[in-house]
């Protein structure tokens, strides 16, 4: 995967957490420089750790699904990709907290990150080479830095748009997120 792929799949992976960040900027009035930091702490960091955690899964069980591994990475891309897509297009109103807190927050960035996970797992069957000069697995951790960092800016840029414009994008972010995902397993 080259750094322009891993890119785009980095914005993809950060649009449920984008529109979560909308939903916290719309529900809450005047926000603080900590709030901002807050919700791009919890989002990225968890992007972070979920998308280390599978590649770490994903290696132990590499050697038993080697031999099909392209159409796991397939598989989980597009049912991630249509998930989204399916959630926002769904009538079911988004419920949002203007709490800060932990449990709040972790919640909804362990919720935001699931797809992280199986990310991670493909990161194991489909190597990563952002400079050739590193390992695979020094490769793969700098892939997921950049989930993270993409993550929470995006995160951010989501809080100050939800506070700022409201809903109006919440939707399109995730079915461009779905579709992006889906591209990419494709």
């Amino acid at each position: 995967m080259s750094f322009i792929e891993l890119l785009i799949l980095a914005i993809g992976l950060a649009m449920d957490a984008f529109a979560i960040s909308i939903c916290k900027g719309l529900s809450f009035g005047k926000l603080k420089l900590k709030h901002y930091l807050i919700v791009g702490a919890y989002f990225g960091g968890f992007q972070f750790g979920m998308t280390v955690a599978g590649y770490y899964i994903g290696i132990n069980f590499s050697s038993f699904i080697e031999a099909f591994d392209h159409w796991v990475v397939f598989g989980l891309l597009m049912l991630i990709g249509l998930n989204m897509i399916r959630e926002s297009l769904s009538e079911e109103e988004n419920t949002s907290n203007a709490e800060f807190g932990f449990k709040t927050m972790f919640f909804l960035a362990v919720a935001t990150s699931i797809d992280a996970l199986a990310i991670g797992i493909t990161f194991s069957c489909i190597p990563v080479v952002i400079t050739r000069a590193l390992s695979r697995t020094a490769n793969t951790l700098l892939a997921c830095l950049l989930i993270a960092c993409t993550t929470f800016l995006i995160s951010v840029g989501g809080v100050k748009i939800g506070n700022v414009f409201g809903t109006r994008y919440q939707k399109k972010a995730e079915i461009t997120g779905g579709i992006i995902l889906i591209c990419l397993g494709i």
